[in-house]
């Protein structure tokens, strides 16, 4: 203790508040780096949420005494990395987050008995809008959207009625093409009883129609059917040949242009043809008449009329027979009935444009050089092309190979890139570049502040030598006699009498500086008397 006493002493006050205050430093820089690397990595749990949902998800996260964070104005909830898809899970066997809309739960948290059928009606209208509304978020590029049914009612004995319409409001994230919006059209028409698709209305955030939804759009949706069908085939065709082209001149070294020139009409033909040389007895009707009449000579007598009498002979003149026979045979010639449907979309004619660079080769300095390609490789590229997009002459379909170079060269040959031994996500890089710049704060800290105050205050202050005094002729007189202690002088005494000795000490310090001043001041006289005249010459009629 006595040794800590006396360490203490020798220090002095100002010193030991420099120690604490480096001693306080260090403990707050390694106490936040220590708690930074401690401290449980927060990722996302939800994003984009509504202000009711990030309510019922915080008062969720509170009751089961988890740690979060709210970002984004309440929008964001992050939450320890390695217990967000256990919450995920929780919450949505809660039916959290909801969107912002109900869905069919909401027959779950009312009470039927005793509701009205208008009840019932609206909260399957209200359960159908979110439902549809959660279905349609779940597409990509969809940041929300809103829903809205209009149902009419069916009335009695009224024969014509007026059919279901939606209307949708969207937020996208860049933008939506033809195909995503019909799509989303018959999204909801399939889900709602007699909607037609043609009645679905689509707005965007910024108010733009996307989908008229009056009914009466079916020749340009037609028209921009037919128009993306043409731009997929395009688009097939290209990435056929781009990735036949990629293995020959190599990936970025090619470019590709279809046009493909479709046949929009819808023809239907029927045709009827009978062969006359294949015929089939269907049936046959023969007839047959057999007719005699015989002349009488003599007249009708009571004799010739009785029973059994000879008297027809005695009368008998002329006989006459007629037989006719008459037959009837029904063919039936074959019939062969065609009906043949060729739908809008064929192929009329295909035209490939094919942009192929050189070949870049080393050259004794290493450099890259340019050389052309050689016809008979051009003539193999094109063979290739025809295969790969089903080319017909007959069409008048056309194919152009050309090479040329390309502006802007590759930098380097091109190398097969090889796998790291370790694969870092996004949110592991940001954590190290976090822990680098807290080290290198650190050892800063550690180096530029810290070291040179623990330096300072480990090392012993010499006392400083007397300043001497001068003379009038700027020489040294001799060194101040100040002793520090006095004989018989205590610690106390020379502590109360230090104030003394340093005031003393600066005063002669001052006056050895306006001596040696003087001094020079009066050297520079006696060396230019005349320029030192003039100064106070006018020194002198300054003050008149």
């Amino acid at each position: 203790m006595n040794g800590i006493t006396e360490l203490i002493k020798t220090l002095g006050p100002t010193r030991i508040a420099a120690m604490g205050a480096v001693a306080a430093i260090l403990v707050g820089v390694f106490a936040m780096i220590i708690f930074r690397i401690t401290a449980p990595q927060m990722v996302p749990l939800y994003t984009d949420l509504t202000l009711e949902d990030s309510s019922a998800v915080i008062s969720r996260l509170e009751n089961q005494g988890i740690q979060h964070e709210l970002r984004n104005e309440g929008s964001t909830i992050f939450v320890p990395r390695d217990q967000v898809f256990r919450l995920r899970i929780r919450l949505a066997e809660e039916g959290l987050p909801t969107g912002g809309n109900v869905g069919y739960e909401i027959f779950d948290k009312t009470d039927t008995l005793g509701a009205t059928s208008f009840v019932q009606n609206i909260n399957h209208l209200r359960a159908l809008e979110g439902e549809l509304t959660r279905t349609i978020r779940s597409i990509d590029r969809i940041a929300s959207a809103r829903v809205h049914l209009v149902m009419p009612e069916r009335q009695l004995f009224r024969r014509d009625q007026q059919p279901p319409s939606a209307s949708i409001v969207l937020k996208v994230r860049g933008s939506l093409d033809n195909g995503q919006v019909r799509a989303i059209q018959h999204l909801v028409a399939t889900a709602v009883e007699g909607l037609s698709p043609q009645y679905v209305s689509i707005v965007d955030e910024s108010g733009r129609l996307l989908a008229s939804g009056s009914g009466d759009d079916a020749q340009s949706a037609m028209a921009n059917t037919l128009y993306e069908r043409t731009q997929v085939e395009e688009r097939r065709l290209r990435a056929q040949v781009e990735e036949i082209l990629d293995s020959v001149v190599g990936a970025g070294r090619s470019r590709v242009q279809v046009a493909v020139d479709l046949d929009f009409n819808r023809v239907t033909e029927t045709q009827e043809r009978y062969d006359p040389e294949s015929q089939v007895v269907r049936s046959t009707q023969i007839k047959e008449e057999n007719s005699s009449s015989q002349e009488r000579l003599a007249g009708v007598t009571a004799g010739n009329q009785l029973p059994q009498s000879n008297g027809d002979e005695a009368g008998q003149g002329n006989r006459d027979t007629a037989n006719v026979t008459e037959e009837i045979v029904n063919y039936e010639i074959s019939k062969s009935t065609k009906t043949e449907i060729i739908e809008a979309g064929s192929v009329k004619r295909l035209s490939v444009a094919v942009l192929v660079d050189g070949v870049y080769a080393p050259d004794q300095q290493g450099d890259l050089v340019y050389e052309p390609r050689s016809q008979e490789e051009l003539d193999r590229i094109a063979a290739l092309v025809r295969s790969a997009v089903g080319y017909d002459d007959t069409r008048g379909d056309t194919i152009e190979v050309v090479n040329l170079r390309f502006a802007e060269a590759p930098n380097q040959i091109a190398t097969t890139p090889e796998e790291g031994l370790f694969e870092f996500t996004r949110a592991d890089i940001m954590r190290f570049i976090e822990l680098g710049v807290l080290f290198v704060i650190a050892l800063l800290l550690t180096l530029f502040a810290v070291r040179p105050l623990v330096r300072r205050i480990l090392t012993k202050e010499e006392p400083a030598p007397a300043p001497a005094l001068l003379g009038a002729d700027g020489t040294a007189i001799g060194a101040a006699a100040l002793p520090d202690t006095e004989v018989g002088e205590t610690e106390e005494e020379h502590q109360e009498r230090e104030p003394q000795i340093k005031w003393l000490e600066q005063a002669q310090a001052e006056g050895a500086i306006q001596v040696a001043t003087i001094s020079k001041v009066g050297d520079m006289i006696d060396e230019y008397p005349s320029e030192a005249v003039t100064i106070i010459r006018g020194w002198l009629n300054q003050a008149a």
